[in-house]
């Protein structure tokens, strides 16, 4: 089921009204009511993948249920337990998502050297958001490992923070210390965080549905043609691109994060103006912060993190960019999409600037300084090179492109996209002058009729946009 869709008009209202009107009283049916309705909206797309998923929370449920019980008695057996439950996780997600990615790797490397292999491949289809539940399955059974949380008896309030349908399947990618406890307890109705959770799914629906989609719509007819198309508008095309992928994944987020709060939960904030950042380190500390902040969390910090040296903390960060890269989906593109992210970033580790900028930009301020004007631009326009690699579908599609940009260089081709570009520079206008709170339709201007005009506006953008229905891109991760 899609946010964005005439369904999803009509689920929300009522799960809400039955939430908080027929199930409030007893904790264990509320919780058990998430539960359901959250399998609902996840079996939408198709039900078979319902199994996967209450097979992936029983294994992680069980396991953490032994793993607490050995903790103190059979240390081992508890160390075997999480690695058994890491392993079958991995395994599941390997299959689903790399088995036949891998296979065909081999198949081309063998047959560079005049060998023909006919190895067996699966059709399968890729269950919507597996990284995404996997990944937080996978952080609660190592927090129990480690002590940070202890594993829990009540296996409905586990399956609904497996399962709890604003973030199943594009994220935030949740931590069981933050959101377990908030099935545990009993949940308030609180109408101030209703009403900004409101207006942080009206934010996100514009960020999807009219900057995304309309960008969209251009990206997709340049780029299945690049060859005659002027390197100005294969420029233009990759920039709309930046604001396509900014606008889908973020605008998800908004609305989870925004839906969440209608039900009393709070979920972790997974976009921070990235654009704004003033060099790569910064970007990467703003964009898709639960997954970047996992990675920190249960892979770069256990290889020893930058503990133990430079060539070390070299390594490290190259391996989780790598691995970041990897995540993002079965295509080599992805691959070298993190590696060049970490060729960005191992500078400024070995510089010691990769801390450099921790707070906003031009704090306080309402215009930046032409320094950190400069800065921004030049990050943003790595950002962007990087999305060409990502937006590609192979290897030879990104060099074809690059090569397009620099052989075509002229102006002839018409821009079709100043409709998408009006309305990013006013996401922008609206991103910079809120950037320092938690969402920018958190407005702080007094007159309450302008407030309104602007709501009003942006809803009225939304409705036109209402039927095209476009899937969003991290779907498919």
């Amino acid at each position: 089921m899609l946010f964005n869709s005439v369904e999803y008009l009509f689920f929300l209202p009522i799960v809400f009204l039955l939430y908080w009107f027929v199930f409030q009283k007893k904790l264990k049916y509320q919780n058990l009511f998430v539960v359901v309705v959250s399998y609902l909206f996840y079996g939408w797309w198709n039900w078979h993948f319902l199994l996967l998923i209450a097979f992936t929370t029983f294994c992680s449920y069980v396991s953490g249920l032994g793993i607490s019980y050995y903790f103190v008695k059979r240390r081992s057996i508890s160390k075997c337990l999480c690695a058994f439950n890491i392993v079958l996780n991995l395994s599941v997600l390997g299959v689903y998502k790399y088995y036949n990615f891998f296979v065909d790797s081999f198949i081309e490397l063998f047959s560079f050297f005049g060998i023909n292999l006919h190895p067996v491949t699966l059709n399968l289809i890729l269950p919507v958001g597996i990284s995404f539940y996997t990944f937080q399955a996978l952080s609660y059974t190592i927090d129990v490992y480690k002590g940070k949380i202890k594993a829990t008896e009540d296996i409905i309030s586990f399956f609904a923070f497996i399962s709890f349908f604003p973030q199943l399947v594009a994220g935030p990618i949740e931590r069981a210390t933050n959101l377990l406890p908030q099935f545990q307890r009993k949940r308030i109705f609180d109408y101030y965080a209703a009403v900004d959770g409101t207006k942080q799914i009206l934010w996100g629906l514009f960020k999807k549905m009219v900057i995304a989609d309309n960008c969209a719509d251009i990206v997709d007819k340049v780029w299945v043609d690049t060859a005659d198309t002027s390197s100005v508008m294969l420029i233009l095309v990759a920039i709309l691109f930046a604001f396509q992928i900014y606008g889908d994944f973020s605008g998800y987020s908004d609305i989870a994060i925004g839906t969440a709060k209608l039900f009393g939960i709070r979920l972790i904030r997974n976009f921070n103006v990235p654009y704004f950042s003033r060099d790569i380190a910064e970007f990467w500390k703003r964009w898709h912060i639960s997954l970047n902040t996992w990675f920190v969390d249960y892979l770069y910090i256990p290889m020893g993190g930058s503990r133990e040296g430079k060539w070390k903390s070299f390594r490290n960060t190259f391996v989780v960019f790598l691995v970041s890269g990897l995540w993002h989906g079965a295509n080599w593109t992805y691959v070298l999409w993190g590696v060049f992210h970490a060729f960005l970033f191992l500078p400024l580790l070995l510089l010691g600037k990769n801390r450099r900028f921790r707070d906003t930009v031009a704090a306080g301020k309402l215009l930046p300084s032409s320094s950190d004007i400069l800065r921004m631009i030049f990050t943003f326009g790595l950002v962007v090179f990087g999305w060409i690699i990502f937006r590609a579908g192979n290897v030879g599609e990104f060099f074809d492109y690059c090569s397009s940009i620099v052989t075509n260089w002229n102006v002839s081709s018409a821009f079709m996209g100043t409709k998408a570009v009006i309305f990013i520079c006013f996401m922008l206008v609206i991103e910079w002058l809120h950037r320092e709170k938690e969402h920018p339709f958190q407005i702080t201007v007094p007159s309450r009729m302008l407030r309104w005009s602007l709501y009003i506006f942006i809803a009225f953008l939304c409705l036109t946009q209402a039927g095209k229905q476009v899937q969003f891109i991290y779907f498919q991760f």
